[in-house]
């Protein structure tokens, strides 16, 4: 098994998508930190996209996110496909691997990601899917909150039901800074305490993204447009009460120049600087 490498708490990183991958491997040394990938659309593929592919992971450290573990469906987890995505992993020394808190299978891949009931129930069939994930994956594991809007049956708070799958499983979270934000507009809650409820010990990552505001109360998580305003504060807030970690940029479509992408890099970067700063201060005096 390869070697992985541990990001560094202060460090920002790119989405490796095909369309960026000629300025990506031209880039200058510093402009990211590192790169995220979806295993599922680069398992098996060789060619130029291999190649490119094999060239980043040997310059930059790399994680990796999955698309299509369905970690809260019905359907058995796939074996094989598990196996393809560990040595994946192996392959590309991958520091992080994070999944879905959805499902996006049953007879056949949705093509989306579907919200799961926030039950009692629901957490321990849940939390087993990721014990079982681990041990196929030999590595721990995160999970991300997702956006979603229709909500099915909630017997359980959206936090509560977090905290309890992350517990029940023991894995680790990714705690995505503009799903909070967007479905405490759809939903009607308080984005602040939400935020502030997570459990800062098993926060591994945070993702940031852009989102379109279809109306004031309706926000759709799209990765196609700049992070807003409200979602960088959030991000600042989510630094102060659960320390610095590695951050993700995140853009699907709509891609400016790299330079613009980089330019948001760097705002993540100075607010990880200040609150690192400031985390360091108060151990001093505290």
């Amino acid at each position: 098994m390869s070697i992985t490498i541990d990001l560094p708490a202060a460090s920002a990183g790119l989405g490796l998508r095909r369309v960026l991958l000629d300025e990506l491997l031209d880039a200058p040394a510093g402009a990211f930190d590192f790169l995220e990938c979806a295993p599922d659309n680069w398992i098996g593929i060789g060619g130029r996209y291999g190649d490119a592919l094999q060239t980043l992971s040997s310059r930059h450290p790399v994680t990796c996110h999955g698309l299509s573990l369905s970690l809260g469906g019905m359907a058995p987890l796939d074996d094989t496909f598990l196996a393809r995505t560990r040595r994946f992993l192996d392959q590309h020394a991958v520091t992080l691997y994070s999944e879905h808190l959805s499902y996006c299978a049953d007879d056949g891949h949705l093509y989306d990601l579907m919200p799961i009931p926030f039950t009692e129930e629901a957490v321990r069939h849940v939390a087993a899917r990721i014990r079982q994930a681990q041990d196929a994956l030999g590595r721990r594991i995160a999970v991300e909150n997702v956006s979603y809007y229709a909500a099915p049956y909630q017997a359980m708070d959206e936090v509560d039901f977090v905290t309890a799958v992350l517990d029940e499983a023991d894995c680790d979270l990714l705690l995505d800074v503009n799903n909070v934000f967007v479905n405490a507009i759809n939903h009607d809650y308080d984005a602040r305490a939400f935020l502030a409820r997570m459990p800062s010990a098993r926060i591994v990552s945070y993702h940031i993204a852009g989102h379109y505001d279809e109306a004031d109360d309706l926000k759709v998580d799209t990765h196609g447009a700049p992070v807003k305003d409200d979602v960088w504060t959030l991000l600042a807030m989510a630094y102060a009460t659960h320390g610095v970690r590695p951050t993700l940029l995140e853009r699907d479509f709509n891609f400016p120049p790299l330079a613009e992408l980089c330019a948001e890099l760097q705002q993540i970067r100075e607010l990880q600087a200040m609150h690192a700063t400031g985390a360091a201060a108060q151990a001093t005096h505290g």
